[in-house]
């Protein structure tokens, strides 16, 4: 990814400060450094602070040169939510409370992982064609461990009781 040139700093704390003015807050601070940066403020009560860095940039795959980057980052980041919030779609408030509630990634139970699932399969049909590949691998017969065949046929058990009745894919 091509690195973008940032307008200077003070150019961004102006912005900074029309996008308070937006959100019709009073008071707000923020620093930067070589590193990172960081802005906070209260608004209807609660405290928002918003943090980037040259380090968390870069595990996006974005390559800032320094803090003051990131800072214009999250400067324009906060200007598209002043906009959102403008344009009567969300307030604030309810854009930050949605990010807080969002659903914990599911993970898949054990069983399923015991059958090389990292996620939950879409039906019984996938159990089925799973445990024939690794019943042909794990299989007493062909050298498999008799104990790693019996938790393989617990394992696919499982999945299918997972699935419910064979109406169930």
């Amino acid at each position: 990814m091509a690195k973008r040139e940032y307008a200077s700093a003070e150019y961004y704390e102006r912005k900074l400060a029309r996008v308070m003015d937006c959100f019709r807050v009073e008071s707000y601070d923020y620093n930067f450094d070589r590193h990172g940066c960081w802005i906070q403020f209260r608004l209807e009560g609660e405290l928002y602070r918003f943090e980037h860095s040259v380090e968390k940039a870069r595990t996006f795959g974005i390559e800032l040169r320094r803090g003051s980057d990131a800072f214009a980052q999250v400067v324009l980041a906060l200007e598209d939510l002043c906009r959102i919030a403008e344009r009567g779609i969300y307030k604030l408030s309810t854009w930050v409370q949605g990010m807080k509630f969002l659903p914990p990634p599911v993970e898949a139970p054990s069983f399923f992982r015991f059958l090389g699932f990292t996620e939950i399969p879409s039906g019984r049909q996938e159990v089925r064609e799973r445990f024939r590949t690794l019943a042909k691998q794990m299989h007493p017969d062909v050298g498999g461990d008799p104990k790693d065949f019996e938790a393989l046929k617990r394992a696919a058990e499982q999945a299918m009781a997972y699935f419910g009745e064979e109406g169930g894919n």
